[in-house]
């Protein structure tokens, strides 16, 4: 296996080690705990400022099957990564009982950079992973809950960091067959050249799929090219990120439809609808004594085709439409970490700013047939700018107390101009372009205490934030028929407790349990799908997670996730107070081995619960569980695997929705359950040379 080695360590705060007494900022320097690892996971005590944080290494991402790029979010403990539609649009997650649609209310980041899109063409958030190559990932941080002063947009329910390698100890070239037409090429190797590491990898992927009456015609190409080296006393990095992807969708399906013969669980009633998508990317990074500077520019452009309700708006045409996204992004992060004393205690300090700009030049939605335009719902040019600024303070009151407060504060411009002055509609779209701003304070502070060297407990606490689409912030008037339409606000609050504690124990086990609470305010969404904006109710999150990753010997090791959250409106209404697609519970599990003589693999299982599809609870989905295999056997410079993808070939659902469609042979809409199905069983081959 490739050994990775990351260009900078996610969690920058040191540990303290309890077997001696920590007295002054210089032992806070270099009592630094040497991090432990079970199955392939960091163990955080004297580090965390929770229990529900944690990081993962590329040792166990490489034991893990993935059917899509985007699970690699799965290692995140709680989290679920399905897909409503085609391989190459973004995935559909959920956590802590949210259904987080691409991405709303859980931040992600791949090397510094931002993947989230605010104000995108699809959905506010948007999180798409498909341009990262996991081979290369050298770990994945994670903190759940809002109690990090370093994350602002997006952290209601969290945030992951992911960190590409920096060098690989030898090259790879990687072939992958499997059914439906399934072919992924992977090159990568790293050089010292020039005083400094270059490490290249390119990827190559096509895929059909396994649906009845479409092609999924998946073409994907993803480039990574990174140089570091030594600079001015510190560490610097460039990276250069090139991703490319068209493909066609089998979207959500009515169960109507199937129940009638009209189509099977693998069909669709729109052939024509899929994507294209790219992102391009030039970050750099230089880290020196606690100072760590990074900047980054993307550009990202996609065209999204779909059909959800078939029939129901144009019974001629259909109700097909087109999501446009093109943009600039331009960005950078500064923080600086010192050690201090106070009062005769150790102290730990960070302060920090980043500062963002979406410089979108058409964020738009069309009424297409067949991808071909008929008519404009609305086209807008936004530009939309972010600062923030945090401090974060640790004071070691005892060797084993320690307290950690941070403030954060946020500021948003946002600048909204219509494209277009008429819409297909008749309707006079000026009113809807203007300026808005807004900010907002973040107070965040966490209380740890070690019980020992191996144990430790939390109390924390703290403000999340979740910025609207910034049409929505300066909306006047709805595009479909030129009513009048309430503004939203521009950030939403929300509010995290948690009570907590994570153990290590004989170098075999890593536990932790955390009970959290999550409370948001009155949320009001943008709607792309439909070019208005809707309110939901102002709402509680309550919820347990355990985690346990045990090293049974020094070849077979077991690990067991399960999350278990009440998500209900606070407000009551007659309507209901059930959170329309929050899951009750997750359940993983796995057993990974490393048998010697070039043999390795795992099995896990993912399950989550059913979940309310209407406010009433009246109507739910299934649960649905799946179960995937990995076996995989290395000789000399040679590496085989195998994958088997649903093993047991579930026809459960990724994903349930709950709404009004009407199909071509329908005088009338009607609701009812659309849902997408789990791929069917599928195997994978892989051989690679290592050289």
């Amino acid at each position: 296996m490739k050994r990775l080695t990351a260009g900078v360590l996610f969690m920058s705060l040191p540990g303290l080690a309890l077997a001696e007494e920590v007295t002054t900022a210089e032992d806070a320097v270099e009592r630094q705990l040497d991090t432990q690892v079970v199955n392939g996971r960091g163990q955080l005590i004297g580090e965390a400022v929770s229990a529900s944080e944690g990081y993962v290494t590329q040792e166990e991402i490489a034991l893990r099957p993935l059917l899509r790029t985007g699970e690699v979010l799965e290692l995140v403990p709680g989290m679920v990564v399905t897909q409503h539609s085609g391989t190459g649009k973004a995935n559909q997650y959920f956590l802590r009982g949210f259904n987080l649609d691409h991405g709303t209310d859980f931040a992600t980041f791949v090397d510094g950079m931002p993947v989230n899109m605010r104000t995108h063409g699809h959905g506010q958030g948007y999180t798409d992973l498909n341009f990262i190559i996991p081979e290369t990932i050298a770990s994945l941080a994670y903190q759940k809950g809002s109690y990090y002063a370093d994350v602002g947009d997006f952290s209601g329910a969290g945030s992951a960091s992911l960190q590409t390698a920096s060098r690989l100890d030898h090259g790879l070239i990687q072939l992958t067959a499997g059914e439906d037409n399934y072919y992924r090429a992977l090159l990568m190797d790293s050089v010292n050249a020039g005083g400094g590491d270059w490490l290249y990898a390119i990827e190559r992927n096509t895929y059909d799929g396994p649906w009845t009456d479409i092609d999924e015609d998946l073409d994907k190409t993803s480039l990574l090219l990174k140089h570091s080296r030594p600079l001015a006393g510190g560490d610097w990095s460039l990276t250069l990120m090139a991703y490319d992807n068209s493909w066609n969708s089998a979207d959500q399906i009515p169960q109507r439809a199937v129940d009638a013969g009209l189509i099977d669980e693998l069909g669709s009633l729109d052939d024509t609808v899929g994507g294209e998508s790219s992102r391009y990317s030039l970050s750099t990074r230089w880290a020196r004594d606690g100072l760590e500077v990074s900047a980054y520019a993307i550009r990202y452009d996609m065209n999204l085709w779909s059909n959800f309700t078939y029939y129901l708006d144009d019974s001629s045409n259909g109700d097909q439409f087109e999501q446009v996204d093109e943009r600039w992004i331009y960005g950078g992060q500064l923080s600086y970490l010192w050690h201090s004393e106070l009062g005769g205690l150790a102290m730990t300090n960070r302060i920090g700013a980043d500062q963002r700009y979406d410089d979108i030049g058409e964020v738009g939605l069309y009424h297409t047939k067949a991808r071909q335009r008929l008519g404009t719902v609305r086209s807008d040019e936004v530009g939309e700018l972010s600062s923030g600024l945090f401090a974060e303070n640790t004071l070691y009151w005892t060797e084993r107390l320690r307290s950690v407060i941070g403030i954060r504060y946020d500021y948003y411009d946002f600048d909204v101009d219509s494209r277009i002055s008429t819409n297909m509609n008749g309707v006079d779209l000026s009113p809807n372009s203007g300026t808005n701003s807004d900010d907002n304070i973040a107070l965040k502070g966490s209380l740890i205490y070690a019980l020992s060297p191996e144990w430790e407990t939390y109390i924390a606490a703290g403000q999340g934030l979740h910025s609207n689409d910034a049409r929505g912030t300066t909306i006047e008037v709805d595009p479909a028929d030129g009513s009048a339409v309430a503004q939203v606000d521009p950030l939403v609050d929300s509010m995290g407790y948690e009570l907590g504690v994570r153990g290590f124990w004989d170098e075999r086990l890593n536990t932790s349990l955390a009970l959290w609470q999550l409370d948001l305010d009155s949320e009001l969404l943008f709607v792309g799908d439909a070019g208005n904006t809707e309110a939901s109710r102002k709402s509680r999150r309550t919820g347990v997670e355990l985690t346990a990753y045990y090293r049974l010997t020094d070849a077979w090791s077991v690990d067991l996730e399960y999350a278990w959250t009440d998500a209900e409106f606070t407000d009551h209404s007659a309507d209901g107070d059930d959170i329309p697609g929050a899951v009750e519970d997750v359940l993983q599990a796995g057993v990974s081995a490393q048998l010697g003589n070039g043999w390795s693999g795992s099995v896990r299982v993912r399950h989550f619960g059913e979940r309310p599809l209407v406010e009433d609870g009246s109507v739910t989905s299934d649960p649905t569980t799946v179960v995937n295999m990995r076996a995989a056997y290395e000789v000399s410079r040679w590496q085989f695997s195998a994958d088997v993808l649903n093993l047991f070939d579930s026809d459960d659902h990724d994903v349930d929705y709950w709404y009004e469609s009407q199909l071509a042979s329908e005088a009338a809409a009607v609701e009812d359950v659309h849902y997408h199905v789990m791929e069917p069983r599928t195997v994978r081959l892989s051989a690679g040379y290592q050289f």
